[in-house]
């Protein structure tokens, strides 16, 4: 683990070392941003292949649920016979989870770098990096303590807070469009009968994205900027993968 981890310290000083001449002092950060977005530019062909997935799904909402009627008594029969429908159509329950399953590791790795004191034995020199003022293995609470919100460390996680909130804002707006233009029918169990929570569920889908800011403000400013920037991703690609999609099926699918 110790040489992995100083193995992927090196790439993100490798990359550093290349945005230099662009982004001098900010120029790990601006690495960290780059690798984000060559993180989500490699799982993007699955996420195409995630919303097809969901689209198809989406399609086989009416089988589906003539299925769970014709066997709401037998549980057992009606998951056999909802796997078979699914196998014969091709299409995988499990499929839009690859996507988010796939970035994890990479966060995490993210996340450990810019927790962690030492790297394969000697200093994390990579704590000491900043984004205009601002150390990249700190946290909010750290800026609070030296300047307040509005001072030089202060500001940064600001800007990053509006940044996150004008993408929920956007992400909220258009789903809230699509989910009146696109009116679904509740969900029901496998007695026909709604799905307890679910009117509860698909009345906070819309303000789901402005959970980000809690996790902004909570972990490393290094794993802060992953977290904009793969939500800013997220936010444009799912507005293009998803465009024909209702709101209610396109919110419920895995986070890309």
């Amino acid at each position: 683990m110790s040489a992995f981890m100083s193995a992927f310290a090196s790439l993100v000083g490798a990359l550093a070392d290349l945005l230099d001449p662009l982004f001098r002092t900010a120029s790990t950060a601006a690495a960290i941003v780059l690798f984000t977005a060559l993180v989500r530019l490699a799982v993007h062909p699955l996420s195409r292949a995630a919303a097809r997935g969901q689209k198809a799904r989406t399609k086989l909402q009416p089988q589906i649920t003539e299925l769970r009627k014709k066997h709401a008594k037998n549980p057992e029969r009606m998951q056999k016979a909802l796997m078979e429908l699914h196998a014969k159509e091709k299409v995988s329950p499990l499929s839009g989870c690859l996507p988010s399953l796939l970035q994890m590791p990479a966060f995490f790795l993210l996340y450990h770098l810019f927790s962690s004191q030492k790297i394969g034995g000697d200093p994390n020199s990579l704590l000491g990096h900043e984004l205009f003022g601002a150390p990249l293995g700190e946290r909010w609470h750290n800026a609070l303590a030296d300047g307040g919100p509005f001072g030089a460390q202060g500001l940064v996680y600001l800007a990053l807070f509006v940044i996150v909130a004008a993408v929920a804002t956007f992400n909220y707006g258009r789903t809230k469009r699509q989910m009146a233009a696109n009116p679904m029918t509740p969900a029901t169990g496998p007695d026909g009968q709604p799905m307890p929570g679910m009117g509860a569920m698909t009345k906070m889908m819309p303000l789901m994205s402005f959970l980000t800011l809690f996790s902004v403000a909570f972990v490393p400013l290094a794993a802060a900027l992953y977290i904009v920037t793969s939500t800013t991703w997220t936010a444009i690609e799912r507005a293009y993968l998803y465009r024909d999609t209702p709101a209610t099926e396109a919110a419920l699918a895995p986070a890309l």
